[in-house]
């Protein structure tokens, strides 16, 4: 029979753990010696009834019967902890010993439990055996953690190169592109400043001329006051002799031709063309212009070739034409009998040959003369208003079937806005990527990253005719 616990009735209600040295007050409630001493110290009652405790009944008095209780809970105690590792290994419902385990659950069991309903039909093992057959699977485990280990600190300091590659490579591209930009800007700052030096040229050149224009102007405009005025002063004398005497005096150096000629018909306003030519009105285009010259790299200048039945490549190597083909075939015209001729010698009806342009739907296709292998490409095709191209690498290209856009690494139509009628492309053989924009304004199409991308690689074009000589061929553009 299981004996009873008093562990509650035994704990000091102050420090809630069993009495040590119990001591009872007048109101019948008990407390440990040290704790309601302390407690009496700071307010004279009892904690747990709040009545008062008088001065003389401070002196506490120990409860033996207490004490030896509480002694007896405190040993009971001691030892039901120190048994609770040897219980662990007992059967907590059947309270026997765990001798068996049980594969299908995983876990430890007894010789009742294995007998039982809900392990019926398992598979069980003695301890000792499974515990063997589980060493041996934590003993693999450890050395495929060990090698997967191995492996991913392989992988982490491939990881730790690459990005200490990343920043390189980025500080680099920093770099280059500073410069690039510098270069740039260096150009720029420099036809700005003679443009401003050609234009501080002209201004002065027109200034010189209109200040000698105004200069002449101003010394006539004085000598004809100044001869207004004498003129004026000469022609208030009334006297004959006097007035002709005077004038005499004051002009014999001049004769009276020379002096009274007008000197406005002369002079005239002088207005230079002050002008910077295209420089005025298409400075920024002009400037591009002047740039493409000095850009390197520049986009690849690529000549064409096909083997394509009736199409011709230009002389320059930038144009696929194509020429219709023309097929022969006889036939009889009933209704008009055009197509029947009579032999001049014997008379005899012959058929008459015609002659048609093959309208069947046909494909042509180019590459180009150049082959890349390394390094990063830029090319620019004009497909203008085809309703049917291919434009890119071997194998790997933009397709435009109108209306849709695809790639030829997936079925999935492209959506973006326009219809471009120039793609550029950029090939860069290291990363194995390549990229399509529409040339007009440079915006991103597509970039297409296919780690099969095989060198040489030549640029690709296809496209579609039916009839009729080609007067919008598929070009390649050159700067």
């Amino acid at each position: 029979m299981a004996s009873a616990s008093y562990t509650e009735d035994l704990t000091c209600s102050i420090c809630l753990k069993i009495f040590t040295d119990p001591v009872i007050l007048q109101c019948g409630h008990s407390f440990c010696r040290e704790c309601i001493t302390l407690s009496l110290s700071s307010l004279p009652e009892c904690p747990q009834c709040r009545a008062a405790v008088a001065k003389e009944g401070k002196c506490l008095v120990t409860s033996h019967i207490l004490k030896s209780l509480a002694e007896k809970e405190a040993e009971k105690l001691r030892r039901k902890h120190g048994d609770e590792e040897v219980d662990d290994w007992l059967c907590p419902e059947h309270e026997e010993k765990l001798k068996l385990f049980c594969v299908t659950d995983q876990q430890l069991a007894c010789i009742i439990c294995r007998d039982g309903e809900r392990h019926e039909g398992h598979k069980f093992k003695p301890i000792k055996e499974a515990a063997a057959s589980v060493r041996r699977e934590l003993e693999m485990f450890v050395e495929q953690v060990s090698d997967d280990i191995c492996a991913v600190e392989s992988l982490a300091n491939k990881q730790r190169e690459e990005i200490t590659k990343t920043k390189e490579k980025s500080k680099q591209l920093m770099t280059q592109i500073c410069r690039q930009f510098v270069e740039m800007h260096q150009f720029l700052r420099q036809r700005e400043d003679e443009i401003k030096k050609d234009l501080k040229d002209k201004e002065e050149e027109a200034m010189e001329k209109m200040s000698e224009a105004l200069n002449a102007m101003e010394t006539a405009l004085s000598e004809n006051r100044e001869l207004e005025g004498k003129v004026t002063s000469v022609l208030k004398i009334p006297d004959y002799e006097k007035f002709l005497k005077s004038w005499t005096e004051e002009n014999s150096m001049m004769t009276e031709k020379h002096c009274l000629r007008p000197r406005g018909g002369n002079l005239q306003v002088v207005n230079p063309p002050l002008s910077l030519g295209p420089h005025e009105s298409h400075l920024q285009f002009f400037m591009w212009k002047e740039m493409l010259q000095v850009i390197q790299p520049r986009a690849e200048e690529l000549s064409l070739k096909s083997d394509s039945k009736n199409i011709t490549v230009s002389e320059d190597g930038r144009n696929l034409m194509y020429s219709p083909n023309i097929v022969q075939y006889q036939h009889y015209n009933t209704l008009f009998g055009s197509s029947l001729s009579s032999c001049h010698y014997c008379g005899n009806s012959r058929v008459k040959p015609s002659y048609t342009e093959d309208t069947s739907v046909r494909y042509a296709s180019a590459f180009s003369t150049n082959q890349f292998t390394s390094g990063q490409h830029y090319w620019e095709i004009e497909v203008g208003k085809r309703d049917y191209w291919k434009v890119g690498v071997k194998d790997y290209f933009l397709c435009y079937n109108e209306p849709k856009y695809v790639t030829s690494s997936q079925d999935a139509e492209l959506t973006f806005t326009g219809t471009p009628q120039k793609i550029g492309i950029y090939l860069d053989c290291m990363s194995e990527e390549l990229s399509f924009y529409d040339a007009e304004n440079m915006t991103h199409i597509h970039t297409m990253r296919e780690g099969s991308l095989s060198v040489p690689a030549e640029a690709y074009f296809e496209y579609k005719f039916s009839k009729g000589a080609d007067h919008n061929p598929l070009r390649v553009c050159l700067f």
